[in-house]
């Protein structure tokens, strides 16, 4: 049995998360700002009036978690506010990037006394921040906000490796969340293939831009 902590956990992605490792006998500590009837059903540990754009809010999980090791950090929390060029809103893309980027690198780093040797951090990112597929512009906040957490995946593979810890670039897919408006595969089908690519995670292959399904993404 291995500890797993995912962020974002209340719904979505990170329910699905919660509720798949539930099943194959992990231990697992949901992390969320706001809990749901639904996670609260799970059973599992959860850490509610988490803020991961709060430098108060983090410290206070990381002080709850004091001396507990974690075998893998999934670093699920996101949130998405759709700009186009003529509608931008630049609280709206700045929130994203609190959020999206700057919130899964502090709690990471927050963390990382809670990783040993063999532990395991994921970023979920998205196909949306790659600037190679992008054929169709808009979506400034998340798209951005997403190549920039990608980036710091990349330089968290190459800092953590030394340490024996490896980390992976994950996208989930076009998943049938309330972030979508419920379009794409289900949340059962994207963390399936999710949780196997985190399973044949390892040094050899860390810092990698993975779809859920195993196919490797352009930057």
């Amino acid at each position: 049995m291995a500890t797993y902590l995912i962020t974002g956990a209340n719904r979505g992605i990170g329910l699905e998360y919660c509720r798949q490792l539930q099943a194959r006998g992990e231990d697992v500590i949901a992390v969320c700002r706001e809990t749901s009837q639904d996670l609260d059903a799970l059973g599992v540990k959860v850490e509610s009036g988490v803020d991961i754009t709060s430098d108060d809010s983090v410290a206070g999980l990381v002080k709850r978690l004091q001396g507990m090791t974690l075998d893998v950090l999934i670093n699920n929390a996101g949130i998405i506010k759709r700009n186009t060029l003529g509608d931008l809103d630049f609280n709206n893309i700045r929130q994203q990037f609190e959020v999206n980027a700057l919130g899964t690198l502090r709690i990471t780093q927050a963390l990382l006394n809670n990783l040993q040797s063999g532990s395991k951090v994921i970023i979920m990112t998205s196909r949306m921040g790659s600037i190679g597929d992008n054929t169709s512009g808009n979506s400034y906040g998340y798209r951005m906000s997403k190549a920039a957490v990608s980036m710091a995946g990349k330089s968290l593979s190459l800092d953590l490796q030394p340490q024996g810890i490896p980390v992976a670039i994950l996208h989930p897919g076009m998943v049938k969340t309330r972030m979508t408006n419920f379009s794409g595969i289900t949340p059962e089908e994207s963390v399936k293939g999710l949780l196997q690519r985190i399973d044949e995670l390892k040094l050899e292959n860390t810092g990698t831009f993975w779809h859920a399904q195993g196919e490797v993404l352009p930057w």
